[in-house]
């Protein structure tokens, strides 16, 4: 796939019920700038309803601040708790809505993809792909992430090495 530009923000999403990872990345060239990383984190308290719906508001006021044009965003992984896949799916929707409602390219990898993005492999640990992040793209060193955050960025990082600019 091939991007028109030569300067493109992003937006990458590692999807998540209690923790959802959010990164903004700036692509110039050959150099990727981590412009904002977070963690939104929805309420136990609240109802599945009340949760989805804080997220979305929240992915939205991201994407109103930061303006990206490109939308990454990690793909279902399953796994045996139907649950968590469940609320996790209800997530990515309220998601790619959100990138639909602002007119972003939505672009989705594997696990898999982005491990071999990140470290070459694609049966990475998620250690091998947190140190990978760290030497890849200048991070806050004073910033505690999260690892849904830092998920988040190498989603980012992955796909701005798999989308090149015309």
């Amino acid at each position: 796939m091939k991007i028109n530009s030569s300067f493109r923000r992003i937006i990458a999403i590692d999807p998540g019920f209690d923790r959802l990872g959010v990164a903004i990345l700036d692509k110039e060239g050959q150099k990727e700038t981590l412009i904002f990383s977070d963690c939104i984190i929805s309420s136990r308290a609240e109802s599945l309803s009340e949760r989805i719906f804080f997220i979305g508001e929240q992915i939205e006021k991201i994407i109103k601040k930061h303006k990206p044009s490109e939308f990454a965003i990690e793909k279902l992984f399953f796994t045996t708790n139907q649950k968590t896949v469940m609320t996790v799916a209800e997530v990515r929707g309220v998601c790619l809505y959100m990138a639909k409602k602002y007119k972003l390219s939505v672009f989705e990898y594997s696990p898999p993809e982005i491990k071999v993005a990140i470290t070459g492999y694609g049966r990475a640990s998620k250690d091998d792909v947190s140190m990978m992040v760290f030497k890849i793209i200048k991070m806050d060193n004073e910033k505690k992430f999260l690892d849904d955050e830092i998920d988040a960025i190498a989603i980012g990082l992955t796909h701005s090495a798999i989308v090149k600019r015309i």
